[in-house]
């Protein structure tokens, strides 16, 4: 069985792990910048890329450890993500594939959280659709077979992950918004406030979140009088009404019967109760551990990469706009 070793900086997680077999996670290490970043609202890609280099080679060795130091492939992350961030990542791990004369495979970011939902029983089979939530990314997208990709809604504005951070900061909750609003959301009323559900009656299947940002700001500067519970659950039942609302879209437009549920927000209860609840597919979660930014994910894109003969070189670069139906 291959055994692939994945590395993950596109943004402020730095993550490593070991998957063998193309699913088996021997290892998954991921460390956080949370603390470091907190302070500032939000990620600062200068910071961000410091960290990496400061702890990706001891991350890699525990790794390594961990697999008997027998590797078959090294993935990684080479787009999107922040140039500084990404370049870490790559570089190190073209130059761990050269030292130990194993295949470099270049992952898409989107792609490995797709690839999370497989370190999971049942696994998905495609085709599919997936549903990609994060800080930086709200996404359907079309997987008619393995490595292809047609995106059929996106966001035109705030990624959804993105707007719970600033809401979260709106609101004087700590960052990261999502987890943050989540608690805070437990003790709140859902219906307190008729938060906006943009564009629910389009006929395309893009998402725009600046809106409900707005929208909680002009709520607190209008003498608002409801709690910060109420507040947080009115925002986070529009959030992911708005996810329903164009995933059911797309699942009636393309016949789908199989979903993905991937990236950060994956982690939201509400979310995923719901989808589970109300669609009318087969729904697949990514364990919650895989949800934020990791190594595992992008291993596990990479074994299917390798099983297939999809490996780059050592000229790979990483691409920070990368396409992910290019």
């Amino acid at each position: 069985m291959s055994r692939v070793l994945g590395i993950e900086t596109s943004c402020d997680e730095t993550g490593v792990a070991v998957i063998e077999g193309g699913r088996r996670v021997l290892i998954n290490e991921v460390a956080s910048q949370i603390d470091v970043h907190k302070e500032f609202g939000g990620v600062v890609p200068e910071i961000a890329s410091r960290q990496h280099t400061g702890v990706i080679s001891q991350l890699a060795r525990r790794a390594l450890e961990v697999a008997g130091g027998n590797v078959d492939a090294v993935a990684a992350t080479n787009g999107p993500g922040l140039m500084g961030s990404l370049l870490v990542g790559v570089c190190f791990g073209k130059a761990l594939a050269y030292a130990r004369n194993v295949p470099f495979i270049p992952v898409h970011h989107i792609e490995g959280h797709i690839f999370s939902a497989f370190l999971a029983e049942p696994a998905p089979a495609f085709p599919f659709l997936a549903l990609v939530v994060s800080g930086g990314h709200t996404q359907i997208i079309d997987c008619p077979r393995t490595h292809a990709y047609r995106i059929l809604g996106t966001t035109r504005d705030d990624a959804v992950g993105e707007c719970f951070d600033k809401v979260a900061r709106l609101l004087g909750l700590p960052y990261p918004g999502g987890p943050s609003i989540q608690r805070a959301a437990e003790d709140g009323n859902p219906e307190a406030v008729a938060f906006p559900r943009a564009m629910r009656d389009a006929e395309h299947l893009d998402f725009s979140y600046s809106g409900l940002k707005t929208a909680v700001l002009y709520e607190l500067r209008g003498g608002n009088q409801h709690s910060t519970a109420d507040l947080a659950a009115s925002f986070q039942a529009a959030a992911v009404d708005i996810l329903l609302i164009k995933t059911k879209q797309a699942l009636a437009a393309t016949g789908a019967t199989q979903l993905v549920l991937a990236g950060g927000v994956a982690a939201n209860h509400l979310l995923r109760d719901r989808l589970q609840a109300e669609l009318d597919a087969a729904v697949f979660l990514p364990p919650f551990e895989y949800c934020i930014d990791n190594g595992a994910m992008i291993a596990a894109a990479g074994a299917s990469r390798l099983e297939r003969g999809l490996v780059g070189d050592l000229g790979s670069t990483p691409n920070p706009s990368l396409s992910l139906e290019g």
